[in-house]
């Protein structure tokens, strides 16, 4: 490709890495040299609790990445520029006072960012500057998977097998950053400086540390190693909380640590050459398309962030006024009576992190067990969630509240204790969170309150002191939902 620019800005955000990094190729294949930039943006910073795992993780995963251009470079004062500030002042400020031709960055699809996006490009316009941006998240974006009427799906699996057949006939390939890294440039004195400390930038130290929670391009490198090991099996231990499972990339994808072309790619070549044990590389496949789906649902029906994907299903009237927020409260501590319910919550709590099936039966548990709107539940996963995703976080709860697209049913009602039994069987997920259980039977330890009393004193559980009773009874509950989405029906005709 031939070089068109002296020289250009990469304004990194959410695709912290070198390897296959689509904005930082383009910018290193069109410009003569290049700078780097990340912005802790206090647009997004000021919405935060100040002591924030994610902010920790990008902190942490922008020291190496910083460390990685410097070594790369081979030019003293090379680097990563990092500013704080608000992001569409701070960019187009520094694409003037560095010269630049273009800034260069990867697509970011929510409406938020996108807003910003806008801001920057008006404001490089102005200046002179282009502004270029590079599909880097997904593997299709936006309208690139179409139905044969020329529409965004709606549906996952008429959308999986397109995605699949697109795959085939345009292969996806990882880029190649490192070959031309001579080109990154020195940083200006002014902005020869260390990455900021949290507390520079007003936020705290978490337990991110204590929690072994690897950060960067390195810590993602070594998460893939230990799932290539496991990826045979994941379809069948993916469903278990207690059991190591899940790949735990899912914060290094929304961070951009890693890149999911390379994950597509591994996944592929594994399930071809697994034979009869493909089947855990192509459920995983399945999973990144499901990732895939919910960004194009995000792009193409933008109204999801603040409404039902199905707009019958906002007809329904939720729970309100103090008895809400009691069932609210002991939801968001961990304190509903149901065992596999309060560790889950308690698992997020602790470490911002929370097991796909458990997302599933939490998330269910609120809307159709306490009967409450699925919107309270997004919003405390997006605050807590290490890996929250604006598409994915709001595409899981409108499925678990049946207004979303390919939706479980409304009336398909998890009930909290079959799935403890079936996916907790032993308790032993059920005891890392809740050790006042740990006495109790396997059988007792799904549901405590009907256990006999001789047990519960053996065990030293007291219900209602150090351990709640449960605050709603299923069947009730279940009958309470039934009639509740019954208005979408009235709606719908």
């Amino acid at each position: 490709m031939q070089q068109i620019f002296d020289s250009g800005l990469v304004w990194l955000r959410r695709d912290l890495r070198i390897h296959d990094n689509t904005a930082l190729h383009a910018a290193l294949e069109l410009c003569a040299q290049v700078h780097c930039v990340f912005v802790f943006d206090r647009e997004i910073l000021n919405a935060l609790p100040r002591a924030d795992r994610r902010v920790e993780f990008i902190r942490e995963s922008l020291l190496e990445l910083d460390l990685r251009l410097r070594e790369l470079s081979g030019v003293s004062g090379a680097g990563l520029i990092v500013l704080h500030g608000v992001a569409s002042d701070r960019v187009p400020q520094l694409a003037r006072e560095l010269g630049v031709g273009a800034v260069f960055s990867a697509k970011d699809y929510e409406p938020q960012a996108q807003a910003r996006d806008r801001s920057v490009r008006e404001a490089l316009l102005r200046a002179r500057i282009e502004f270029r941006q590079y599909k880097d998240h997904v593997i299709w974006e936006e309208q690139e998977v179409l139905t044969q009427m020329g529409k965004p799906y709606g549906v996952f699996t008429p959308y999986s097998r397109a995605w699949r057949a697109l795959l085939t006939a345009q292969p996806v390939s990882e880029t190649d950053c490192i070959a031309m890294a001579h080109k990154l440039a020195a940083r200006p004195a002014a902005h020869n400086k260390p990455v900021p400390t949290l507390n520079d930038i007003g936020f705290e130290t978490t337990n991110l540390s204590q929690l072994a929670i690897p950060s960067g391009e390195s810590g993602a490198a070594r998460l893939l190693d230990d799932f290539g090991k496991r990826i045979d099996q994941y379809d069948v231990t993916r469903n278990f909380p207690a059991v190591k499972g899940p790949s735990y990339l899912s914060v290094h994808l929304r961070f951009g640590t890693l890149s999911i072309r390379q994950l597509v790619l591994l996944s592929l070549q594994r399930a071809q050459s697994a034979g009869s044990e493909a089947a855990g590389a192509s459920t995983w496949l399945g999973e990144l398309i499901w990732r895939d789906f919910y960004f194009q649902i995000l792009a193409n029906f933008p109204q999801v962030a603040s409404g039902a994907f199905k707009p019958e299903y906002d007809a329904i009237e939720w729970e309100s006024g103090d008895a809400a927020q009691a069932l609210y409260s002991a939801w968001c501590e961990g304190r509903t009576g149901y065992p596999l319910v309060d560790a889950a919550m308690l698992q997020l709590n602790q470490t911002g992190y929370m097991h796909n099936r458990l997302r599933m039966v939490a998330g269910s548990f609120l809307v159709k067990h306490l009967g409450l709107d699925w919107r309270w539940g997004e919003r405390y996963f997006a605050k807590h969630l290490n890996d929250f995703d604006l598409s994915a976080n709001n595409g899981g709860w409108q499925w678990v509240s049946s207004s979303g697209c390919d939706a479980q049913p409304y009336f398909r009602i998890f009930n909290p204790v079959t799935q403890s039994e079936k996916f907790d069987a032993e308790g032993k997920f059920i005891k890392r969170y809740l050790p006042a259980l740990t006495g109790l039977s396997t059988k007792a330890i799904h549901a405590p309150w009907l256990a006999k009393p001789m047990e519960l004193i053996s065990a030293g559980v007291e219900l209602g002191k150090n351990y709640p009773r449960p605050v709603v009874d299923h069947a009730q509950a279940r009958e309470k939902t039934l009639q509740r989405y019954s208005v979408v029906k009235k709606t719908a005709t």
